[in-house]
């Protein structure tokens, strides 16, 4: 792995070895977050990552926020409660040399606690596949306030996703095995 644009262009991230099968830790593949990101820099939802506050849910590696804050974002928070995905996150953002502009949430993503700052106009999250729990992890940002009027949602999953309430679909996309949802909360 490793990230495909911006200022760490072809900085080599942690390798996830075998994973963690317990919590479905599934690394997006290069192809796929080069493509959600040309999806976001293409011109059509304007410029969301120029100095963007970046959610990660479901973060595994960090790869996702580690190639935002490469292309322009200015700080995230990686949220994930995983043993491995918290070494690996740990890991690549050292190697990024990102930690005073990242930080790591070892919390559920479905059980995200109230936010008391402002809200993150950049939400990426992949989910395990097929269980459900990008929903709930949606609806648990909604309540607590990390969603930010106006914000993008970039959701991969192994399907198309449906707009929750809040959200307007822009785009779907798929790639392989994988679909890119793209959402703007209302």
């Amino acid at each position: 792995m490793r990230i495909v644009g911006g200022v760490l262009r072809g900085l080599r991230l942690a390798d996830p070895g075998a994973g963690d099968e317990a919590a479905r830790l599934r690394p997006t593949p290069d192809r796929v977050r080069e493509a959600a990101f040309a999806l976001l820099q293409g011109g059509r939802f304007g410029d969301p990552l120029s100095g963007a506050r970046v959610l990660d849910l479901f973060a595994g590696t960090g790869a996702m926020a580690i190639e935002a804050l490469s292309r322009g974002a200015a700080e995230a928070v990686l949220v994930d409660d995983g043993r491995v995905a918290g070494r690996l996150i740990r890991d690549n953002l050292a190697r990024a040399r990102m930690q005073d502009r990242a930080r790591l949430l070892a919390q559920d993503a479905t059980r995200l606690p109230p936010h008391d700052g402002p809200p993150f106009g950049l939400i990426l999250l992949d989910p395990p596949y097929g269980r459900g729990l990008g929903q709930q992890a949606i609806a648990a940002a909604q309540a607590g306030g990390w969603i930010a009027p106006g914000a993008l949602l970039l959701w991969e999953e192994d399907q198309p996703m449906l707009p929750l309430p809040g959200l307007m679909l822009l785009d779907h996309r798929r790639y392989g095995r994988s679909w890119l949802t793209l959402l703007r909360a209302t």
